[in-house]
């Protein structure tokens, strides 16, 4: 009897903390469901319409929206570059952010001080960031090459069809490696050392432990590293707006600013939204893609 009371007292306090772990994530989920969800499948229901956003009527038109919006060689471009920029945006968040964690994971005085100082980015926002290099490409760039008499500084890049991705890529890389080196800096510490240990004493150089230990170990990493950076380049939008607003010449005009200018200054709201909608489904195929790869890779495996 006495074993019985104590195994219904431990299933009744498993019930009891369940319910409270549930409690605690009740807000999360309804907030999941009303801003995301909800909103999701209204965005789908809208998509099959000709709705301008304002008006109270509207009609049904089916995939129409789909088929201009696949149709168009002004989407198409703009999706080309985002793909551009996201291949850009991910190799090279990818190895910044890994070369500044392996530099701060070997300093052993002021690492804190130094840790913090290259965090300072992740916590302004996208649009001040955006604005101080838009002064910093517009005017005291081409203001200090001017007064050395260096022509290629003495006009912005951000100017230069060819050139104002590059001031774009230099900005988000600026700002996009702080999080990543965090999640790197944390995986290079959770490497047990005794492997670190006995691969040097088996002879084993610096680059060999590296791929051999230290590159494993961070394969999950990297994946959320990967996913996110997708995703962000994928629906890249407050840089551009701040910086070059799509230009010079439509040069730097990615999908989430051509979803703005339909939705906002064209009135095309039904079909911004079929292309946002085609724009999610790319970057969940993408994510679906990258963790089914990396998961045949984990450590152990």
């Amino acid at each position: 009897m006495k074993r019985t009371k104590g195994f219904s007292g431990s299933h009744g306090g498993n019930k009891e903390r369940k319910r409270t772990m549930f409690l605690f994530t009740l807000p999360m989920m309804v907030l999941y469901i009303v801003f995301f969800l909800v909103t999701m499948f209204i965005g789908l229901f809208y998509s099959f319409t000709d709705w301008n956003g304002i008006s109270k009527s509207y009609n049904m038109v089916g995939i129409k929206n789909y088929l201009a919006v696949l149709s168009d060689s002004r989407f198409r471009k703009a999706l080309l570059f985002n793909i551009k920029y996201t291949v850009a945006i991910v190799i090279g968040v990818t190895l910044v952010a890994l070369i500044c964690a392996l530099a701060l994971n070997s300093v052993k005085r002021f690492s804190t001080f130094f840790r913090s100082v290259y965090f300072v980015p992740a916590v302004l926002s996208m649009i001040t960031v955006g604005l101080i290099w838009n002064e910093l490409f517009l005017r005291a760039i081409p203001q200090f090459g001017a007064s050395i008499g260096n022509k290629s500084l003495s006009s912005s890049i951000l100017a230069n069809p060819k050139l104002a991705v590059v001031g774009i890529l230099i900005v988000n890389l600026w700002q996009g490696c702080a999080q990543p080196m965090v999640l790197f800096l944390a995986g290079l510490q959770s490497i047990p050392k005794d492997l670190q240990e006995a691969a040097t004493m088996d002879g084993a150089g610096r680059w060999a432990r590296f791929c051999h230990i230290t590159m494993p170990y961070l394969l999950p990493t990297i994946n959320i590293v990967v996913i996110t950076q997708t995703k962000a380049g994928l629906t890249i939008f407050d840089y551009i707006k701040v910086m070059t607003n799509g230009g010079p010449a439509q040069a730097t005009e990615a999908v989430g600013l051509l979803i703005y200018r339909h939705a906002v200054a064209e009135g095309k709201f039904s079909r911004s939204i079929a292309e946002s909608m085609v724009l999610f489904v790319i970057v969940a195929i993408v994510a679906a893609l990258s963790l089914k790869a990396s998961g045949k890779s984990q450590v152990g495996e």
